[in-house]
């Protein structure tokens, strides 16, 4: 065995010539000693299974390390006004350029987020009316604030910059006009004691309550149901044994149904009386979301909202002409209209260069003002992507975080060729990636692994990517090289990972049943008919935009759980919803009568603390609670099953709240968290730990993996089914009490599905997943798949939204929309059968899906 080597010992080459960002002794997370060498001013991707470590390497390790060395650059009082990272845990890196961090972002977005706020180009549109825009004569010039929604100087004061309103009617008040006030017209009014109370007062008020709604005068029945008058009349009830005259407040229906909603505790009264209620543009700023005087400004002949409504196409059409002006004239607030003069044309020439790049990769659909949570996966990544790469910088290193993650394979070729754009530039781009097609064209290949968590941590190949060809024991080699998985290795093995592809040969079952929509009208979706076999798994496919998750995760979603839960009886073969992101509109829904539950499987966080992890997530921690409980020793003491957990005082620590670490705040360096000195990170207290299961105590059991875990509790039937399923999904690698807020999304679904995987199998249940193999290794999609078609065997329906041609070749049927994103798409382009969607000549999906397909194509429908 060689002599260990440290850092220091290392003859070091000269960092600036040899071209190379060399890492010495990484230990972060699972990374064990790591020593690597990477080429700069090349595309190098960081590949391996997820949880191996390399993101830990990439983003933990170098990234980290460059924003440190930036950090001790800036003035020691500024570095308080930073939010800081954390200190890598590595011995030496040389070589290292500064470095551009773009990781993905998960978790709920802002309805007040948009594309242009994403982006920042809504921050250059606001300045370019400010300061060249044509204002009415005599109106002063107003600040860039103005012409935001988001600033108390700007917002609309009716929808407070939101451009929607939840406003009442009489017709949402008043449903049924043909009853009286008595037989209870006013629908919206609490209902028993409260409602009985409001009649009386208006009874004592003067006002008729026996003729029917219809034959009051409006004057009367608009002071009932919309005056902010809260008189209060003595009040005697009628018929009751004992009339005891009481002080009765007033309340109109709009009154009684606002404050509900603003002060109400009860989240079924709100619930109730959101029903009364219409949602739509504000009126008074027609949506906007603007005061007047900010909407009374135009350039080219335009509002700032018109502006923000049009796609960046034809916007990057309107402001050309004065980006391209060879003479301006010099800008003066005295001018009612700046709109030829040099600030203008400085302003919209950055603009339009900012624009460009969005055009290149494939957005130009898009408008300004569309809301981010109407955006999908695939649309937020490119947005983030082209905000770093406009910035024009040399001589950096760009570390992203699977910039194809939400793409579809068309989509990813414009990113490549960006990213290529970056190298020639004089950066450098590395990539931590799972899409072989994105590995394939890098220059350089770092393989992690060999496993994931703590059977990972090791580099196993570092080098052209031909190279990896020559190393058995990467996960990551047969999915590059499938030719090898195929049985060409010269033992003839094809029984390692990547040699199933995911597809099943073509074979595919036959539906059960349908479930038919018809007259879908939602964002891009217009008048859309879309069949869903059930009994089957189906792919829905298409380009970035196209209108997949709108259908699935929002309309299907919405109109089965509406069907299967209805708040009201609605009429039969109509359905019509309200969410935040658009009006529904579906026609008939036949099929609906062959589902009884439906599930959504997301990749959103299962907590947002760290007292949320795993054990605690699948309800198997219950499980070792009760069984420490139930110990002599707990018994003997007194201790219950609350004893034993973290979240609760009695048993855990009081110094860490039961955390298990605690922040160190320093002034001028880096904040950090460190184990708390009470406990150790044990998390519980002293007499709790003295409790003993088999040798362990229960801040043991939580250090377990998934996989000692299943070994150790393997007799505890509840526990260990929970194990068995995280095992079956791969992710035998977690810690049982494993922070919530340090999984990926990949992570958070997975566990999400074997949660629900430990229910007993009835069948007749719809199950939603929206791009469940974002973040995984096409190792980690082989698992996932095998547990989606294992829910299709036992009699259920399974529908994901997918841009993986590997996963769509396995499914049974697919449908692609399409043929572009945003207002271009939208339609159905393919339906059938993997092999059929294939041989499509209208699909941008089917040359894709034929090179993963290995079986011969049938015509498409």
């Amino acid at each position: 065995m060689q002599p260990e080597t440290h850092a220091s010992e290392i003859p070091q080459a000269n960092p600036l010539t040899d071209g190379f960002v060399r890492v010495r002794g990484a230990q972060e997370n699972n990374l064990r000693n790591v020593d690597v060498d990477v080429p700069r001013d090349s595309i190098v991707a960081f590949t391996g299974v997820s949880g191996s470590g390399k993101s830990s390497l990439a983003f933990g390790t170098i990234y980290a390390e460059a924003q440190r060395r930036y950090f001790e650059s800036v003035a020691p009082y500024a570095r308080r006004l930073i939010q800081q990272g954390h200190n890598p845990k590595v011995e030496q890196i040389t070589g290292l350029p500064p470095a551009v961090a773009l990781q993905q972002r998960r978790g709920a977005q802002s309805s007040r987020s948009s594309v242009g706020t994403v982006t920042t180009l809504s921050n250059s549109v606001r300045m370019l009316f400010s300061r060249a825009g044509s204002y009415p004569e005599g109106a002063g010039q107003l600040d860039s604030d103005a012409f935001s929604p988001n600033t108390a100087a700007g917002a609309c004061p009716e929808c407070h910059g939101l451009g929607v309103a939840h406003t009442v009617s009489e017709a949402s008040l008043v449903p049924d006009p043909s009853l009286s006030i008595r037989d209870g017209a006013i629908a919206a009014w609490p209902g028993a004691w409260q409602g009985k109370n409001l009649r009386d007062i208006v009874t004592h008020l003067g006002y008729d309550v026996e003729t029917p709604w219809r034959k009051l005068p409006k004057k009367d029945r608009d002071w009932i149901l919309f005056t902010e008058e809260q008189p209060v009349v003595e009040v005697t009830p009628e018929r009751d044994r004992v009339a005891k005259p009481y002080k009765g407040r007033f309340w109109s229906a709009r009154s009684y149904v606002l404050h509900t909603l603003a002060d109400s505790k009860s989240a079924s009264m709100r619930e109730r009386v959101l029903q009364f209620m219409h949602t739509g543009p504000c009126e008074r700023c027609g949506g906007s979301g603007l005061r007047a005087d900010a909407l009374a400004v135009t350039f080219a002949g335009r509002t700032i909202a018109e502006l923000n409504a049009v796609p960046l196409t034809e916007l990057a059409d309107v402001i050309r002409p004065t980006a391209e002006l060879t003479s301006a004239g010099t800008a003066s607030r005295r001018r009612a209209s700046g709109e030829g003069d040099e600030v203008a044309v400085a302003l919209t020439r950055d603009l339009l260069q900012r624009i460009t790049v969005l055009l290149e990769l494939g957005l130009g659909y898009l408008a300004l003002g569309r809301s981010t949570p109407t955006l999908s996966p695939g649309e937020m990544q490119r947005l983030r992507i082209a905000t770093q790469l406009r910035s024009g910088l040399f001589g950096v290193i760009y570390v992203l975080d699977e910039p194809s993650a939400g793409l579809h394979p068309a989509d990813a070729e414009p990113l490549l060729t960006v990213l290529d754009q970056l190298r020639v530039s004089g950066n450098s781009v590395f990539v931590v990636e799972h899409n072989m097609d994105v590995v394939h064209r890098a220059d350089w290949v770092v393989d992690v692994g060999p496993r994931a968590g703590e059977g990972g941590g090791e580099i196993l190949y570092s080098g052209p990517v031909a190279g990896l060809r020559d190393v058995p024991g990467s996960v990551t080699r047969p999915f590059l090289f499938p030719e090898q998985a195929d049985g060409t290795d010269d033992d003839g093995d094809s029984s390692e990972p990547g040699s199933g592809r995911n597809s099943r040969n073509g074979s595919c079952r036959e539906a059960a049943g349908w479930l038919e929509l018809s007259g879908i009208s939602r964002h891009n979706l217009r008048s859309l008919d879309v069949d869903f076999p059930l009994g089957v798994l189906t792919a829905v496919t298409g380009v970035s935009g196209s209108g997949k998750s709108t259908l699935v995760s929002q309309v299907l979603a919405e109109v089965v759980g509406e069907r299967l839960h209805p708040r009201d009886a609605a009429p039969e073969g109509a359905t019509t919803a309200e969410s935040p992101v658009g009006a529904l509109k579906v026609g008939s829904f036949p099929g609906r009568n062959q589902l009884d539950r439906l599930v959504t499987v997301d990749q959103k966080p299962i907590g947002r603390t760290p007292r949320s992890n795993l054990a605690t997530y699948t309800g198997l921690f219950d499980a070792v609670r009760k069984e420490f409980a139930a110990t002599d020793e707990a018994r003997a003491r007194g201790y219950g099953a609350g004893r034993f957990s973290f979240n609760v005082a009695g048993g855990r620590c009081e110094t860490c709240q039961g955390e298990g670490f605690v922040a160190v705040e320093l002034l001028f360096l880096p904040g950090s968290y460190g184990p708390c000195p009470e406990c150790g990170g044990s998390r519980f207290n002293p007499e709790t730990l003295e409790v003993l299961y088999r040798g362990r105590n229960v801040a043991d059991v939580l250090r377990m993996t998934v996989s000692s875990a299943a070994e150790f509790l393997s007799d505890v039937p509840s526990a260990a089914r929970s194990l068995q399923t995280l095992l079956e999904v791969g992710l035998g690698y977690l810690r049982l009490g494993q922070p919530a807020t340090e999984l990926s999304g990949g992570e958070a679904q997975r566990i999400k599905l074997a949660t629900e995987m430990q229910r007993a199998q009835r069948g007749h249940t719809l199950y939603l997943l929206d791009e469940p193999t974002t973040g995984l290794h096409p190792a980690d999609v082989e698992l996932l798949m095998a547990q989606l078609h294992r829910l299709v065997d036992a009699g259920n329906t399974v529908i994901v939204v997918e841009h993986k041609m590997d996963v769509v070749a396995s499914a049974d049927w697919v449908i692609d929309l399409g043929p572009a994103g945003g207002d271009g798409g939208g339609e159905v382009m393919a339906v059938g059968t993997p092999a059929a969607v294939a041989r499509s000549k209208k699909s941008r999906t089917a040359p894709y899906l034929s090179a993963a397909c290995r079986w011969d194509t049938e015509p498409a429908s």
